[in-house]
């Protein structure tokens, strides 16, 4: 595995790579490695000739200051993850390599999708994920991206702005991993005491034993398990899983269950696929 910090050494790698044919998988991460990025890394070496994982903790996606400083950085652990795993070329850039005017010029607006429930929540964060996976894009060159379904707002944001600016990537996603007890697999994890993981069980226990029902219904039965757990909740909604609008109370079909609240202090999401019967059906 080749390590790099800089751009200029990461784009002649890419360059070469492409010269001599061979295609490249790109893996944006922020880090602290677990089995999920080892299962984006696998989708992307099975897909394609190469390899290419990024490590950059992007403070422009930060709208908390604390929330970026304790972000974990465990990079001898990251390395070792990466090297294992098969990577072929790992970046390690400093702020200043991806962003070498700081704060960078906000030059694509994520709209509707980006403005409601995490984007609501966290002003600015999916402009900067917007402006960071651009701009990993734009110095990797032509590749496949991968990218986790846990993260499906930012699925969705991605894919939109790659469509809008026409971009020289394609998005390839992956089911979210989870622990043997269902816990979705996140970096923040780490931060949860033992009662807190006890406690963020309850998110794939909303999802695992959602009923076929109305939406509302859906709704008001995962909020009240989050809840029971000690869950302080952020969102609990059933989306259209392409616009990301809440489904009407005459929707029936399938939909996404989204999830979002605070553990021990720990902002936690998840999200999965759900079925819903119309509230207005009208039984014979």
């Amino acid at each position: 595995m080749k390590i790099v910090h800089t751009v200029a050494e990461w784009q002649q790698w890419c360059d070469e790579t492409r010269l001599a044919k061979r295609t490249i998988g790109l893996v944006p991460t922020m880090g602290a490695l677990h089995g999920g990025h080892v299962a984006l890394i696998q989708a992307a070496k099975s897909h394609n000739d190469t390899v290419v994982l990024t490590i950059f903790v992007n403070p422009t996606q930060f709208s908390n200051s604390q929330d970026l400083e304790n972000y974990p950085r465990p990079e001898s652990a990251d390395i070792a993850v990466a090297d294992a795993a098969g990577v072929d070329l790992l970046v390690l850039p400093s702020v200043h390599e991806i962003w070498p005017v700081f704060p960078p010029p906000v030059n694509y607006q994520v709209g509707p999708l980006g403005e409601r429930y995490e984007g609501a929540d966290r002003p600015g964060h999916f402009t900067g994920v917007a402006q960071v996976v651009r701009r990993l894009v734009e110095i990797t060159g032509e590749c496949r991206a991968y990218f986790g379904e846990k993260d499906f707002q930012q699925v969705c944001v991605i894919r939109e702005m790659v469509r809008t600016l026409d971009l020289d990537v394609e998005i390839q996603t992956i089911a979210t991993v989870r622990e043997e007890n269902g816990l979705a697999l996140a970096s923040r994890n780490i931060r949860l005491s033992a009662e807190g993981k006890t406690r963020a069980l309850s998110f794939s226990r909303a999802l695992r034993e959602v009923p076929e029902a109305s939406a509302e219904e859906i709704e008001l039965e995962a909020r009240q398990r989050l809840e029971a757990a000690g869950v302080a909740v952020a969102y609990v909604t059933v989306v259209d899983s392409r616009s990301l609008q809440r489904v009407s109370a005459h929707y029936e079909g399938p939909a996404r269950l989204l999830l979002a609240g605070e553990v021990d202090g720990v902002r936690l999401i998840d999200n999965g696929p759900v079925f819903i019967r119309s509230s207005h059906a009208v039984s014979n």
